[in-house]
């Protein structure tokens, strides 16, 4: 079968491959935020210039990315609802991209001096971010196949590091440019946000002008909107019990995306103080890791519909235990890039797994309010995994090899959870739940 007729196959009735291919320019756009932003550039920034390398620094970065997140955890279902209810995914994912890409472009006006500026704008562009990744998520199950979710979401996440990697890799020409010039990093930073937010408006424009929005508005009751909405989440809360293997896989993902939140988050700052990185070095290993992330979700986006979605997410876990444990006991550069490119591996892997094993456990009717759920759960884990890793630190004053080591256990509890899973009832109950009256 050639690769035209293997996408053909794995689409769903009247998707045309543009669309899926407009859906995934969206994890192409908003990878170059996360990639420069919370992964690679400003994080190291935040940390040594705008907080000038305090003992609290960390925690403070951490902090930050902590409350919005907690942000997302409040809203996320209820936008997830309302999407479901008036069939609005595309519009209030504009809305987010708009709000996410405002506030990244204004971190450029951040440097010495400006931590509070720098807090408010974390904190905003971060919420748009994750927002708007949740209703991204929520048009998967709308374009492919139920047998090939784990293979689109694949495609979706690697071509989305590909993004991280144009955006890092023309951040990394500026800085070296920069540098080169003598210009300090409170003068060469601010122009990579804008580079950043430039690249998220393009490239996110194929997604808003060729994907349809599928959905069809929902019956609701009589009454304010979101009433409607807080209902219709209650509804789905009181009934949980009916879906009790998706609810115990978004616990397991609370468990192990908390170690792969505080990998993204903190890379470039444990490569900074706990080995001495420079800002250029930092921006190379980190362009290499977005090339093994996207093979990872590629490798794993394949292997999980054949090998199947638990044992898949199994052998992710224990990649990345392998990956915190080099690090942990990294001395060197070359042994801190092979737990880096474990890590690529095991990032890639991980984002595709869960988010085509949350779309194949979930009713199709609820689909947006249930990929709420998965972004309550990322979000809630992004509060807890970064926060004890700047906790950590703080505590003793300033140790990230504790702290790393910490992340560990993260992974091997979230293992622990996932073996009470089964995958073929969860499956079941979704259906059963879209021909019941149970949700109506």
């Amino acid at each position: 079968m050639g690769i035209g007729a293997s996408i053909d196959a794995a689409l769903a009735p009247g998707v045309r491959r543009r669309e899926l291919w407009a859906w995934a320019m969206y994890d192409f756009a908003n990878s170059g935020y996360t990639t420069v932003i919370i992964t690679a550039v400003f994080n190291a920034y935040f940390v040594s210039t705008i907080a000038a390398g305090a003992d609290w620094a960390t925690f403070a970065w951490t902090a930050s990315l902590a409350l919005s997140y907690a942000l997302i955890v409040l809203t996320a279902p209820i936008v997830g609802a309302l999407a479901d209810l008036r069939a609005i995914k595309k519009r209030l994912l504009l809305l987010t991209t708009l709000g996410c890409v405002a506030a990244t472009a204004a971190l450029a006006l951040t440097g010495p001096g400006t931590l509070v500026l720098a807090i408010v704008l974390i904190v905003v562009s971060n919420f748009c971010y994750g927002s708007g990744e949740n209703l991204s998520a929520a048009f998967l199950p709308e374009l492919a196949q139920p047998e090939a979710l784990g293979r689109v979401s694949g495609w979706g996440w690697a071509l989305g590091y590909l993004g991280g990697l144009l955006a890092l890799g023309l951040c990394v020409g500026w800085v070296g440019f920069a540098q080169a010039r003598g210009q300090t990093a409170a003068q060469f930073v601010p122009v990579t946000m804008l580079i950043t937010a430039a690249l998220f408006a393009l490239a996110a424009l194929p997604t808003f002008l060729l994907l349809s929005e599928r959905a069809v508005p929902q019956p609701r009751s009589s009454g304010h909107l979101l009433r409607g909405s807080f209902s219709r989440l209650r509804h789905t809360l009181a009934h949980a019990a009916q879906f009790r293997d998706l609810r115990r896989l978004l616990g397991c993902i609370v468990c192990y995306q908390a170690g792969v939140q505080t990998v993204i988050a903190l890379a470039a700052i444990y490569a900074t103080e706990a080995l001495g990185f420079g800002t250029q070095q930092t921006l190379i290993m980190l362009l290499v890791v977005n090339v093994t992330a996207a093979i990872g979700a590629l490798l794993f986006g394949q292997v999980q519909d054949r090998l199947g979605h638990r044992r898949t997410l199994t052998l992710t876990l224990w990649l990345w235990i392998a990956t915190v444990t080099v690090a942990w006991l990294a001395r060197d550069a070359a042994t801190f890039w092979v737990a880096a490119n474990l890590a690529g591996l095991g990032l890639g892997a991980a984002q595709s797994a869960g988010r085509a094993l949350v779309g194949w456990l979930s009713p199709i009717a609820r689909r947006a309010e249930f990929f709420g759920l998965w972004g309550l759960a990322v979000k809630l884990a992004s509060i807890i995994g970064p926060l004890t890793y700047g906790t950590i630190t703080w505590v003793a004053a300033g140790n990230h090899r504790i702290a790393m080591l910490a992340t560990g256990g993260f992974f091997v509890i979230g293992l622990w959870v996932l073996r009470g899973i089964d995958v073929e009832r969860g499956r079941a109950a979704a259906v059963q739940a879209d021909t019941s009256a149970l949700l109506p």
